[in-house]
């Protein structure tokens, strides 16, 4: 019974732990040992170059202050950058004017955009500080069924827009989020939405985005290339959005 107990240890010890490789195994018949290596070679930094194991890689300290700075840099430039915040005014205020004419919100990503589209779009239904009237607001990341059965019937690219053909109208907003801009059901979907005739915002990182200018209405680039911090300054805006809309809608006569 030990000796199995050990045994199931010992290997839920080589699943979970990845960085480290036994150097010598002892008959497990009476007691199991294990001595184990550093894998120096799994120790890099972001950048590809080698930490010293003892001096980086065991003081979390060294992730929280890499991705402190780069989100306090990230954050710094945005506060400097007038553009960045017109934009953000501007669809806040285009939104406003959504709502007043009875539109609606539809917002799209894929992966942790999803989940992003997904957390702006319950602040609207919900409430972000005040108990207020729902605003309408849909991420088509959240129906399962249709995703899967769009992906499976058409294509993936059809993802979005195939939702947009059917739900969206004139006066309606989308909001896509993607880091990259480069996503193909995400394209489809802003080209639907102008198409439609809502007005079509896009909030992406880094690139220039010469294919979405023509289609989309607003592009609040991100001005960073890591991902985690564009998706971090993306909730950010969405909060900001929820936030000034709310105010606007129902502490304003």
């Amino acid at each position: 019974m030990k000796e199995g107990y050990l045994r199931t240890l010992f290997h839920f010890f080589l699943k979970t732990m990845p960085l480290v490789a036994p150097d010598a195994l002892i008959d497990t018949g009476k007691a199991l040992k294990c001595k184990c290596k550093l894998l120096s070679n799994d120790f890099l930094k972001r950048d590809g170059s080698k930490m010293n194991e003892k001096n980086d890689y065991f003081k979390i300290n060294y992730f929280l202050s890499k991705s402190l700075d780069e989100h306090m840099h990230l954050f710094k430039q945005i506060k400097k950058d007038k553009v960045l915040q017109s934009q953000c005014l501007e669809v806040a205020n285009k939104l406003i004017s959504v709502y007043r004419n009875k539109g609606k919100l539809l917002l799209c990503g894929n992966g942790g955009s999803a989940a992003q589209a997904q957390h702006i779009a319950a602040e609207l239904i919900g409430r972000f500080y005040l108990d207020r009237k729902a605003l309408d607001a849909e991420a088509m990341s959240a129906n399962s069924a249709a995703l899967t059965a769009l992906a499976n019937d058409y294509r993936y690219e059809e993802t979005f827009s195939r939702q947009i053909e059917a739900k969206g109208k004139a006066g309606d907003m989308l909001i896509a989020f993607t880091t990259s801009g480069q996503s193909k059901n995400i394209i489809e979907a802003v080209k639907m939405s102008h198409k439609r005739e809502m007005t079509t915002v896009v909030l992406t990182g880094w690139k220039h985005l010469p294919h979405l200018l023509k289609y989309a209405d607003n592009i609040i680039s991100v001005p960073s290339k890591i991902i985690p911090r564009i998706q971090e300054a993306h909730i950010f805006i969405g909060h900001i959005l929820c936030e000034y809309v709310e105010r606007k809608l129902f502490t304003e006569k």
